[in-house]
């Protein structure tokens, strides 16, 4: 298999490796600790610049969290980030279609998964989902015809939003819980589960109890299709980016 199909380090890294009890109590420590850091830190943040406490906060963590992982022999290549297509190379050509496959396929999960909250909402009539949150419109500021903040939110975007956001949510917390878990079926949805819910709450802040459930939907859609890919963000990165990108260029060009 290509490194886009499976990380050849799944099986061997200690890093992703499920340990035997002692060594769950120290990966549930790890998870508790790092969660706790990423929300304190953000709550420490909200009273400066609460517009941009959450990307920042999560910048933190990540710095953290890599330097932990330096200091225990891990990389990033065991939690999904496994060497990308080169660009502009024969050999990797095969591995750059089978990218863009999965981004396609990541892009339809996406759009059921909107079509089926929504859809399902309305039919159910839960009212709280057929209104728009109201922290989301002042969320973003005044960005439309406003080209430096609507660069400043690219900016966010792929580094905070499509890399971090995926490097932490889906990457770290998943792998993390399926060594507290342990690698069995069962195991492997409660991580995805309890990362989606994480993902969710990371957004009622602004989003409120709708934002809660579609970003949570989202995250379990997302956390699947990273197990799916065999631990690999590359195709949710990708994606991530671009719809962000799509959305706030709409938002820019007073589209929405």
């Amino acid at each position: 298999m290509t490194p886009l199909e499976q990380t050849d380090l799944e099986q061997t890294d200690p890093a992703v490796s499920v340990p035997k009890v002692n060594g769950r109590l120290i990966a549930l420590a790890e998870f508790i600790a790092l969660l706790a850091f990423a929300l304190v830190s953000k709550q420490l943040l909200d009273p400066y610049f609460w517009r941009y406490s959450g990307p920042v906060s999560l910048g933190i963590t990540l710095l953290v969290l890599t330097g932990y992982m330096r200091l225990r022999g891990w990389s990033w290549t065991s939690y999904g980030l496994p060497s990308f297509p080169g660009l502009g190379r024969d050999g990797q050509r095969g591995k750059k279609r089978w990218l863009a496959f999965k981004v396609v396929v990541t892009l339809v999960a996406f759009g059921a998964v909107l079509v089926s909250v929504q859809g399902g909402s309305a039919a159910l009539d839960i009212a709280f989902m057929q209104v728009e949150p109201e922290g989301v419109e002042d969320r973003w500021g005044a960005i439309e015809g406003n080209l430096p903040l609507f660069l400043a939110w690219l900016g966010i975007i792929w580094t905070a939003a499509a890399f971090g956001e995926e490097m932490f949510f889906r990457g770290f917390l998943i792998v993390q819980l399926q060594k507290v878990f342990g690698d069995t079926r069962w195991g492997a949805v409660l991580a995805v589960v309890l990362a989606a819910m994480v993902f969710g709450y990371g957004h009622y802040y602004y989003q409120g109890l709708r934002g809660f459930v579609e970003t949570g939907t989202i995250g379990l859609a997302f956390g699947t299709l990273f197990l799916v890919y065999k631990r690999n963000l590359w195709p949710l990165i990708i994606f991530h980016g671009l719809i962000d990108t799509a959305g706030f260029t709409a938002m820019y060009l007073g589209l929405e």
